[in-house]
């Protein structure tokens, strides 16, 4: 089973905010566990047909590049959000059901692994290189809360689709 922990070994911001941002991604992986490969495609809501466990994990991995990458850093964005359209919004949740779970994890773990050393070395007051929709520029703080929250909200519907797809609950 994923180790995870969301009390910090130290009381100062960023190890608090690294810390339930790193678990929130651990309990992402942990709701994968011993999920079979024909589940972890499974669409169980039938008015969502892109909420499944792979699309899920896709979608986190996507949504972490765009907000790091993207936004905070100003790189040139790649990747299947560069195909999104109004009649396709979500191509990132669409188009995992053709990879295995185990690899969608293995590049969100690596990423992961690549975001916490890149954001170590950056100050919480940093502000991020392109703007919001309303034209402001968050900072590094805004980012990594709203990593948190994005993550947690979709480890919800991680819990539901994981019960509906093989009764697992829990994690």
């Amino acid at each position: 089973m994923t180790e995870r922990t969301d009390t910090p070994p130290t009381w100062d911001e960023r190890t608090q905010l690294t810390t339930f941002l790193d678990y929130a991604r651990d309990t992402a992986r942990a709701k994968c566990e011993g999920v079979s490969a024909e589940d972890a495609r499974k669409a169980p809501l039938p008015d969502s047909p892109l909420m499944t466990i792979c699309g899920l994990i896709s979608h986190l991995r996507w949504v972490e590049h765009h907000w790091v990458q993207v936004m905070f850093l100003g790189e040139e964005p790649v990747g299947p959000l560069t195909e999104a359209t109004d009649a396709d919004p979500d191509p990132e949740m669409r188009q995992a059901v053709d990879i295995p779970l185990s690899r969608l994890l293995t590049e969100y773990e690596e990423q992961s692994a690549h975001y916490r050393r890149l954001l170590a070395e950056r100050d919480l007051n940093a502000t991020a290189s392109r703007p919001i929709s309303d034209g402001r520029h968050v900072d590094l703080r805004w980012i990594m809360l709203h990593l948190i929250e994005e993550i947690s909200r979709h480890n919800g519907h991680l819990d539901i689709v994981r019960e509906l797809v093989d009764g697992e609950t829990g994690v």
